[in-house]
């Protein structure tokens, strides 16, 4: 075979090529949702737990509005998939079904770490961070409660992720939020409590 055989049979294998990868959907990338923003709705129910916090009981239902950022820095490559680093805010709403208490309203900040699978269709992340929140405090007519309205709050939230449509996906966590108004006020029982979360989220 010359070599104007030869380079015609090599350019016309590399048009054909490309046409087939134009075609195969198989071979477009994968929708990431590291690089978009999300916007998720969290829910679920959070008990008191021991410790150095107040002795009565409570039960919170936390309701939160929580924006994620694209990744922050480059993704790592690890265990057969990817770890990521992502900022999370949140708006929380959160009724206070038992104690003394009635409700608490705040906002928080923290990184988000998440591995994803190759795929990009499942997650595991682990959020940690702080905020500042208000409730309507008991603490001056009930021992045990609360004795500032101003408080601050810190949260520890592992979970899982999965997307189960394009640019949707659920999770289900264990959240930890630990509310005190440090000293303040010299009432200050603080509050731990944890529980599991649900979400629902939109990738945008």
């Amino acid at each position: 075979m010359n070599t104007a055989r030869l380079v015609s049979l090599c350019f016309a294998l590399s048009c054909a090529s490309i046409a087939l990868a134009d075609g195969n959907p198989t071979l477009v990338a994968a929708y990431d949702p590291t690089q978009h923003w999300e916007v998720d709705y969290e829910s679920g129910i959070l008990w008191k737990f021991t410790g150095s916090a107040t002795p009565l009981s409570y039960t919170i239902e936390p309701q939160m509005l929580t924006v994620k950022s694209p990744l922050v820095g480059d993704a790592r490559s690890v265990a057969g998939g990817e770890l990521v680093m992502r900022n999370r805010f949140s708006l929380l709403v959160e009724p206070i079904s038992m104690g003394p208490e009635h409700h608490f309203i705040g906002v928080t900040a923290s990184g988000d770490m998440e591995w994803w699978d190759r795929t990009r269709t499942f997650s595991i992340f682990f959020a940690a961070g702080g905020g500042v929140g208000w409730l309507d405090s008991k603490g001056h007519q009930i021992k045990g409660a609360q004795g500032e309205d101003f408080n601050l709050t810190w949260l520890a939230y592992p979970g899982v992720r999965y997307i189960f449509k394009n640019r949707m996906s659920a999770s289900a966590g264990v959240y930890f939020q630990h509310v005190s108004n440090r000293n303040m006020n010299r009432i200050n029982p603080g509050l731990n409590a944890i529980g599991p979360i649900l979400s629902i989220g939109w990738h945008y």
